[in-house]
């Protein structure tokens, strides 16, 4: 018990406890109110001394007076003592975490410094983290800055929009700042005052109203992210192009090839060609002229397995034949020609 404070403490409130209600029993056997006894224990064993709440005129109560004082004060006497090195433990390993903890940022070079430790701060600091990115969070909850702790990030509390706590965070040695708060107004004010303290640092920012983008851009940030547009495209992409992700998951050359495409401003999508679809039944070359460069086709894989790698420009799109396309510009506008419906045919002479 004596090699931790906490056990000490712990174990010394019990010997207390059992001295004050056997003390008080004894009191209570010779014939006191319970109220009387418990009174009498409480100003014996603080040694308060304000006098004795009924004559003590037998050798039992002496006794038990003088059992109560030395058993009581000595347990008063570690009580105190244990309160005393608690309460300097947990100084000392406040002090230490925060020096251990400003060593380590001040350590940091070209690091990343993630600004809020919310849902998309927590899914970042955990991407860095497995990827080896030394990585800064600051967040001014003091909770949050505990959760992020817990895992084992470098955490500093703070406001980030306060320029002495993007100074102490690093801003001048980090080479990325990123800007992640659902507040608009504070991730401008952040960008604002990152770019003035540090003009070379690339700055990603998140906004959530469109309108944000122009003035985070204005601020100084290198990257805006529209969460909200990327999730509501995201959606528009898996119904466009719904068997995109099936291939893409099954084959790790095209996963490679999509991401090698993406360096280039190309993307690789895969299309289903709808019976009804307005592309069905058109050529390939068409196609791709209807398109206006948005696209070309690369491969079709025919329903019956089939299939054409490179088609000509006269290869017909059947029904439900799986189309591979190297997408340029607007990926939704390429699906959607695929997705609307094909057009009456207009008869007559008009």
């Amino acid at each position: 018990m004596l090699g931790s404070p906490q056990r000490l403490l712990a174990g010394t409130l019990v010997y207390v406890l059992v001295v004050f209600l056997a003390a008080t029993v004894g009191y209570i056997a010779a014939g006191w109110p319970p109220g009387d006894a418990a009174y009498m224990v409480l100003l014996t064993i603080f040694s308060v001394g304000y006098g004795e709440v009924r004559p003590l005129n037998t050798d039992y109560l002496r006794l038990l007076t003088a059992v109560t004082i030395v058993l009581g004060c000595t347990g008063m006497i570690i009580l105190t003592g244990a309160l005393v090195q608690v309460f300097t433990l947990f100084q000392f390993r406040r002090l230490l975490g925060t020096d251990r903890m400003m060593n380590d940022i001040e350590k940091l070079e070209d690091h990343v410094i993630v600004c809020g430790y919310g849902r998309i701060g927590v899914q970042l600091a955990k991407a860095l983290h497995e990827a080896r990115r030394g990585f800064l969070v600051l967040e001014r909850s003091a909770e949050k800055a505990a959760e992020a702790r817990a895992h084992g990030f470098l955490c500093l509390v703070g406001e980030a929009t306060d320029e002495d706590v993007l100074k102490l965070a690093g801003v001048m040695r980090a080479s990325v700042l990123a800007t992640v708060l659902p507040d608009d107004a504070a991730n401008v004010f952040i960008t604002l005052s990152a770019r003035n303290l540090n003009p070379s640092i690339e700055i990603i920012a998140r906004g959530e109203a469109p309108t944000t983008e122009s003035k985070l851009f204005h601020a100084g940030a290198t990257e805006v992210v529209l969460p909200t547009h990327i999730g509501a495209e995201r959606i528009v992409e898996l119904i466009l192009y719904p068997a995109t992700s099936n291939v893409m998951t099954d084959s790790a050359q095209m996963s490679e090839m999509k991401r090698s495409l993406h360096d280039f401003g190309l993307d690789l999508e895969v299309v289903e060609a709808r019976p009804d679809g307005a592309l069905t039944g058109e050529s390939v070359g068409d196609a791709e002229r209807r398109s206006n460069g948005g696209f070309f086709i690369v491969q079709i894989d025919r329903a019956n397995g089939q299939s054409i790698a490179h088609p000509g420009e006269d290869v017909r799109i059947e029904p439900n034949d799986t189309v591979l396309l190297v997408v340029r510009g607007s990926r939704l506008a390429a699906g959607a020609l695929f997705s609307e419906p094909a057009r009456p045919m207009r008869m007559g002479r008009a």
